[in-house]
């Protein structure tokens, strides 16, 4: 460690994001990456910002995205913020929005990134325990609480709450800020974006790094009550002003645009799901049930470290995680046909 370090730094266990391995011939379904690429809309209008004009500073309140998000989810321009993928819209809100007095909440098994912005804000927290079926459950959010963060539906589980759900948890804590992390919810959850007229304590964060396939264009967003999104803007003013780049801000409105792509990949990838899931379980794993395009899966005869080794040999990425209660889970991505093939396959090898 270096003597030139700050305390803080000291003290930081950062994030450890999937592995980006090269691999010759890889199938790689450890990061919930889409397999299917982004619109070739979106692609368009990238291409249409390589030009002189990158030499000029993007506008630094990416208005007219704020806006065709705005329109595409029925709120005002001004309930809308944008930043660099949804991770940095969250470390914004941690920051301006989630530390109090009291400890902020959020469940055991989660986004691991979570506990790290905690400790880079310095910011107190309780975890909440999942159910016994790995399931979020409101009822145990009925305690003191400076602020809560949900992600819906979860990660790494894939379970997702109803939007009834998420009001009562808003009903039980009319007086702190709540917010619902969506990375996944276009996969067949509900969002609770139409809560945010009646709950003024609602922030819903999304990213197009999933649905939309952008994950290489780092966009992220959050939509809530306009006083919210001030505190968020403060903070990103103090931070960095430009953080979407002009290609960017031309992408993700080319990809709201092109509903139609949007609607027959989402649909491609929930169908790709739900034929990983069953060819899981004829495998004899025992699968969550994901609303998300991963799966959570282990099988009750090995090791959820040994799988994920074997697979590896057989060219096959998939997510594995240390943590005690979910050790023998494997996280994987929903691929395509092809991959999901060969995954079932190296499979059925390993477990002859």
């Amino acid at each position: 460690m270096s003597r030139f370090w700050s305390s803080l730094t000291h003290d930081l266990k950062p994030y450890v994001p999937g592995e980006q391995p090269r691999i010759a011939d890889l199938v790689k379904l450890n990061t919930n990456e889409n397999p299917l690429g982004p619109s070739p809309r979106a692609l368009e209008a990238i291409r249409g910002e390589a030009a002189d004009t990158l030499r000029l500073y993007p506008d630094p309140q990416a208005s007219a995205l704020r806006a065709t998000l705005a329109t595409y989810h029925r709120v005002q321009p001004e309930q809308v913020f944008v930043g660099n993928g949804s991770d940095e819209v969250l470390a914004h809100a941690f920051a301006a929005l989630l530390k109090h007095d009291a400890p902020l909440l959020f469940p055991d098994i989660t986004y691991s990134f979570y506990p790290v912005y905690c400790r880079l804000f310095g910011i107190a927290y309780e975890t909440v325990p999942l159910g016994e079926a790995m399931q979020i459950r409101i009822a145990d959010y009925r305690r003191p609480a400076g602020a809560i963060i949900v992600p819906n539906p979860n990660a790494p589980t894939g379970i997702a709450l109803s939007r009834r759900e998420i009001a009562a948890l808003l009903e039980q804590h009319p007086d702190v800020p709540v917010v619902i992390d969506e990375a996944y919810v276009d996969f067949g959850a509900e969002t609770a974006i139409p809560l945010v007229a009646s709950h003024r304590n609602l922030l819903v964060v999304q990213t197009m790094s999933k649905s939309r396939a952008l994950a290489g264009l780092r966009i992220g967003y959050a939509i809530g009550d306009a006083d919210l999104i001030e505190a968020l803007t403060r903070v990103k003013d103090s931070f960095n002003s430009y953080p979407l780049g002009r290609p960017a801000q031309a992408g993700a409105i080319a990809s709201l645009e092109d509903e139609a792509w949007f609607q027959q990949s989402r649909a491609r990838v929930i169908e790709g799901r739900e034929r990983l899931t069953r060819g899981l379980k004829s495998a004899g794993f025992e699968v969550l049930p994901s609303l998300a395009n991963f799966v959570f899966a282990r099988h009750p005869a090995h090791e959820g470290a040994a799988l994920a080794a074997a697979l590896r040999q057989h060219a096959v990425i998939v997510r594995h995680f240390t943590a005690p209660r979910i050790s023998d889970y494997l996280r994987i991505t929903v691929g395509t046909d092809e991959q999901t093939n060969r995954l079932l396959s190296a499979l059925s090898r390993i477990l002859g």
